[in-house]
């Protein structure tokens, strides 16, 4: 068993999700006593497609607009900036209390003050989104697509967005598409929903090539026992993840691939990174050590992104692994939520620890 990429397809990477802007006090200040914000268009799917997008592999995006809204333009200009095809349908506003596109507020903390997360995701347009809404048969069955990523973020947006994600594994599936799923667990959007949300999950899962997440994410989202009780710290992480995984294959024995970052912080600006992938029977694991965080945020999107284009570029899996802890760090000194990696060779200087300057 292993990752069958589909040849002849006009996108490498598709992602349905919801956009939205994040707002982000100036000179890493609190919100709180802040009276000027960088404004800038992001969601967790698109900032994984990025690393993909930035590196010059064909990126699609499949989304839903504020019909009119200044804030939709916006975001459609930075996909384009990006690179990257989108399309959705345009929903029309309702009035100053219909749909909107949801605002995410954080500062990146310094020091020993972290980083504070608000997000305000009422009216958001992106819980509307529906099969309905895409042509699925052109976009997978003519046009093509070698990997579709999938993050539990969108699905679990609403019931709608969970059907919609659901039927995009199928139709992937269906075509021969490579189906990527973060699992991204998060308690407030699941309250009240479990039954729902395991059932959208786990149906996902089962047909997903490569699955992503921690120890947590896999229990919560999926109803996988978690390791034994161990010891603390990034040893006892690693070990752990190992264990999950052994009964995550069992479960899901479709899933050839599956990842995840580890992160111990020091301070909002030293964290220690690392991260543990396995292939087939084969383990990888990327130590943590030191780097530089100008902003946290997108961190282990950017991981996936650099994973995933290890895999659209056919490398090793040691290689999937590196890349993508290296497309992590990167993502760690940006205030975009995503980074922008100038070629491949700006990547493999930051793995191999080289921060002399290119002339």
């Amino acid at each position: 068993m292993g990752l069958d990429l589909k040849k002849n397809c006009r996108y490498s990477l598709l992602v349905p999700t919801s956009m939205g802007v994040r707002l982000t006090p100036l000179n890493g200040q609190p919100v709180h006593t802040s009276d000027t914000f960088r404004m800038h268009a992001t969601s967790a799917e698109t900032n994984v497609a990025s690393v993909v997008s930035y590196l010059g592999l064909p990126v699609k995006v499949l989304t839903a607009f504020v019909k009119g809204s200044p804030i939709a333009q916006v975001i459609k200009d930075d996909l384009a900036g990006r690179h990257m095809d989108y399309e959705g349908p345009e929903i029309s506003p309702d009035g100053p209390w219909g749909v909107r596109h949801q605002i995410n507020i954080a500062d990146s903390g310094f020091g020993l003050r972290g980083p504070r997360v608000y997000n305000d995701r009422a009216g958001e347009v992106g819980r509307n989104l529906k099969t309905e809404d895409f042509d699925l048969e052109r976009i997978f069955g003519k046009e093509g697509v070698q990997i579709v990523h999938l993050s539990g973020l969108i699905c679990s947006l609403s019931e709608e967005t969970g059907k919609f994600t659901l039927e995009i594994a199928r139709r992937a599936k269906k075509y021969g598409t490579l189906i990527s799923f973060d699992l991204n667990y998060r308690a407030s959007f699941w309250e009240g929903r479990e039954e729902e949300l395991r059932k959208i999950f786990t149906g996902i899962a089962s047909l997903s090539d490569i699955l992503v997440g921690n120890e947590e994410d896999f229990q919560l989202s999926l109803g996988l026992q978690g390791p034994e009780a161990g010891g603390k710290g990034l040893e006892s992480k690693i070990t752990g993840f190992k264990e999950m995984i052994k009964r995550a294959k069992t479960s899901f024995p479709g899933a050839s691939v599956f990842a995840t970052t580890l992160r111990e912080v020091q301070n909002a600006n030293t964290h220690y990174w690392g991260a543990v992938l396995s292939e087939g029977d084969a383990f990888y694991v990327e130590e943590p050590r030191g780097i530089g965080v100008l902003d946290r945020i997108g961190g282990g999107d950017g991981f996936v992104g650099g994973m995933l284009y290890g895999i659209l570029k056919d490398w090793k899996p040691e290689k999937w692994l590196q890349f993508g802890w290296a497309t992590g760090a990167l993502a760690a000194t940006s205030l975009t939520d995503y980074g922008k990696p100038a070629d491949e060779d700006q990547v493999w200087s930051i793995y191999s620890g080289n921060a002399r300057v290119k002339r």
